[in-house]
């Protein structure tokens, strides 16, 4: 599993266009605002030269917001992006460089392809000419990449907005190498119907980057009334959140080599919700699922009441309880509709928008969290940040949104596992049981390889093409 990573067979040919991972967010130092992370062109290797990676010119990045509920966007957000290519170097000779020296700032001459984006809302441009970031090529080339680059890419905007754009660490981790060997965890590998010896888990997302874009905004411009919410009860605290890409219609090859795109747009790539298309969703399905919007997904929830994954844990763990493998309203209210914890006696909407189903990332924009990030129910400093977010008590987690640091792997495996845990189960009962040993599978890949910064954009520094290395070891089971 790869939350969206190349997860269906049109978008696996158009990296440029791929969603990867969506994330949003109570932002921990800015608590009146909302913090949403869109990634996309996924697996990219550091070393990537001479082209590098930039955000594809042809392609309309989006990030919408439903504050009512419909499934639809009410606030959208559009990112156009713009390569500038200089034909020759400072000798003055037709070259192929990326850079033909040191890249110390955004405006360095230096750089050959620099790249600049405009942003519309609602179809109103509010922002142009903002600059992207170059690649993190090595000490040569990107000195103090994060101090010179990274950090003077974020833009504010006189809205009280801020916006960021340009390659990131992969902030998503998991052991794509064993899951996609059969269903393979390996801290379980004993229990599976072809055994192996139990293992660390092995980040394979780990050592590459994505294309990011991250904004930051004022909650009182997203809700429905455009004010902010007073607690977590409030009817606008909740938020529906997705990102998408989108090509015109037509693309015409010229024979001097270059590229034509006319046309209305069509949207070729959707995430809200991780790990929804890749694993939800049947293959072919999953491009029609890709060009849809959200408002149309009650056609889909078959795929969530029945879902295959359920029957695969079944059949290739033997000696675990086996889950249901039909009736699971537990994931159509978790994924599609979100959770009101007072519908059984609790005393918060954790996230739920209403009864239109459709895949948004929900966040309740009421739920505050404490510096750190977290929000442990009961506990009246917040407590420490979970991976495991709601699972194990902390609301500021998935479901409820989603941190970089959440563990979307795990905690959707111990779902669909009927393996919820003692703090969802004593709220849902029967709808979300716990199930031993169900409730502790993973996949032994328990957070990101790069640290995470500790102020917008959050996203981890991009590794560098001169010294970086992949499929970090998580811990060795015991």
């Amino acid at each position: 599993m790869a939350s969206s990573h190349r997860e269906a067979p049109l978008i696996s040919g158009d990296p440029g266009a791929d969603n990867t991972d969506v994330y949003a967010f109570v932002s921990p130092n800015a608590p009146n605002t909302l913090t949403i992370i869109a990634s996309w062109s996924p697996n990219q290797e550091p070393a990537g030269g001479p082209n590098f990676y930039p955000f594809d010119d042809a392609v309309r990045y989006e990030i919408h917001v439903d504050n009512n509920g419909d499934g639809k966007g009410d606030v959208n957000y559009d990112f156009r992006f713009k390569k500038q290519t200089k034909a020759t170097n400072a000798f003055g000779i037709p070259t192929y460089l990326y850079n033909d020296g040191p890249l110390t700032s955004l405006t360095d001459p230096n750089w050959l392809v620099p790249q600049t984006y405009t942003i519309a809302r609602n179809g109103t441009r509010i922002a142009s000419g903002l600059r992207t970031p170059p690649a993190n090529i090595g000490p040569r080339s990107t000195p103090a990449y994060e101090a010179n680059l990274g950090s003077k890419a974020v833009h504010t905007l006189g809205n009280g907005m801020k916006v960021f754009a340009g390659q990131r660490d992969d902030s998503f981790f998991v052991d794509t190498g064993s899951i996609f060997d059969l269903g393979g965890l390996r801290p379980f590998n004993p229990a599976h119907l072809l055994p192996l010896a139990a293992e660390a888990g092995v980040d394979g997302t780990g050592g590459f980057n994505v294309n990011s874009i991250a904004i930051q905004v004022p909650i009182q411009q997203l809700t429905k009334d455009h004010a902010l919410p007073t607690g977590p009860n409030d009817p606008d605290a909740v938020l529906g959140v997705w990102a998408a890409a989108s090509r015109q219609k037509h693309t015409k090859l010229n024979a001097n080599g270059t590229v034509s795109t006319s046309g209305k747009w069509q949207q070729v790539s959707r995430l809200g919700n991780p790990l929804v298309n890749e694993v939800i969703i049947p293959r072919v399905r999953k491009d029609y699922w890709n060009s849809k919007t959200p408002a149309g997904d009650k056609e889909f929830a078959k795929y969530y009441r029945t879902p295959e994954l359920a029957a695969l844990v079944n059949y290739l763990y033997p000696t675990l309880p086996d889950a249901r493998t039909t009736g699971r309203e537990d994931l159509v209210a978790i994924l599609l509709t979100g959770l009101d914890l007072r519908d059984v006696g609790g005393p918060i909407n954790l996230n739920k928008t209403g009864t239109t189903l459709a895949d948004e990332l929900r966040v309740n924009t009421g739920i505050k969290p404490n510096a750190a990030g977290a929000c442990v129910f009961g506990d009246a400093t917040g407590g420490t940040p979970s991976r495991l977010g709601v699972l194990a008590a902390d609301l500021c987690g998935f479901p409820n949104g989603r941190r970089l640091l959440d563990d979307v792997t795990d905690i959707e495996l111990r779902a669909v596992a009927d393996g919820y845990g003692p703090v969802v189960n004593s709220f849902y009962k029967t709808l979300t049981p716990n199930l031993t040993p169900n409730n502790t599978i993973g996949d032994g890949v328990n957070q990101n390889d790069m640290p995470f910064l500790s102020a917008f954009p959050y996203i981890g520094t991009p590794h560098q093409g001169y010294e970086h290395s992949h499929h970090r070891l998580g811990p060795v089971p015991s």
